[in-house]
């Protein structure tokens, strides 16, 4: 049986420098299927979310086209505070890469909202990769769809005061819902540290997946929590990672029966599964209104604790 890693609590909530002195800012841009549309996932997301944006009072750095949709939509006015960045051909998504590593809290963005279109090549360019990338090194959230930049605004409102968007409640019916937990080797310990934390709320859900020995892991500490019997197959645990079990877990996302994904990358290593990676990646852009990714173990933290905080505010 494997050994398990021990537990790292440490985790960062939202930097005290973002709370306590400015703002949050945050990066956003949309590819062009996201854009034009009446009803696209750009739309949708600033119509929808306009009161928790109202409560947070963001600043958006906006890349260039996605900015100039914003306004052709009649929609500027819920991205009020705002710095226009170039076109991405011009180079404003490689800007946006700069701000997302910018040591100047003047300067620098805490968050990204990139709502990408599956089947854009520019998704794979490589300051999209970058973008993504450094995000995780630098513990930002990256949000690539609908669903996930929806909740992410609504969970960090909800932080800032007793605000909610019931439009958003179904998919807090944890007793239906499924959540898959995937760990590269070098953050099984982060999972783990988590999955104790957060227990309670992870034990609600319906169904949890996870691949490989990270599911086996799991299964482990439910078992020291719930007891031998009760925690035994807490997790259902798919082929690794490299065998195949990205995949997995991507199909039951492109059939709705994963919502959730809490995926911890090692951006610092050579990965000779990155297909596999992207592919679960993609299958989450495919049904964009609907499934989200937190790639990064504060990120996730922070996530997690506030949806339970958000959960009990609706008893």
């Amino acid at each position: 049986m494997a050994s398990i890693p021990s537990a790292d609590l440490s985790f960062t909530p939202l930097p005290a420098a973002v709370s306590a002195h400015r703002p949050l800012r945050i990066g956003l841009i949309a590819n062009r299927l996201h854009q034009d549309a009446p009803d696209s996932a750009l739309v949708q997301l600033l119509r929808h979310a306009q009161s928790c944006i109202a409560r947070l009072q963001p600043e958006w750095i906006i890349v260039g086209r996605t900015l100039d949709a914003i306004i052709l939509h009649d929609l500027v006015s819920v991205c009020s505070t705002h710095e226009r960045f170039p076109y991405g051909r011009d180079g404003g998504l490689m800007k946006l890469v700069s701000r997302v590593v910018d040591s100047d809290p003047a300067r620098s963005v805490d968050a990204v909202i990139y709502l990408i279109d599956p089947v854009d090549p520019s998704s794979v360019f490589p300051e999209a990769q970058a973008l993504k990338r450094q995000c995780v090194i630098h513990r930002k959230p990256f949000l690539s769809t609908l669903a996930s930049a929806r909740e992410w605004l609504e969970l960090e409102a909800l932080a800032r005061g007793d605000i909610t968007d019931v439009t958003l409640d179904a998919g807090y019916n944890l007793g239906s819902e499924g959540i898959a937990l995937i760990a590269h080797d070098a953050l099984k310990g982060r999972m783990l540290a988590l999955a104790e934390k957060h227990f309670d709320l992870l034990d609600q859900f319906a169904h949890r997946y996870a691949t490989g020995t990270t599911g086996g892991l799991l299964n482990q500490l439910a078992q020291k929590i719930k007891g031998e019997e009760a925690g035994r197959d807490w997790v259902q645990p798919f082929l690794s990672g490299p065998m195949g079990g990205d995949a997995q877990i991507a199909e039951l996302v492109l059939e709705k029966k994963v919502r959730r994904i809490v995926f911890l990358e090692d951006p610092h290593v050579a990965r000779q599964h990155e297909a596999d990676i992207q592919l679960l990646e993609r299958a989450s852009r495919t049904v964009a209104d609907f499934a989200l990714v937190m790639s990064e173990a504060e990120g996730a933290d922070r996530w997690l604790g506030l949806m339970s905080r958000r959960l009990a505010s609706q008893r």
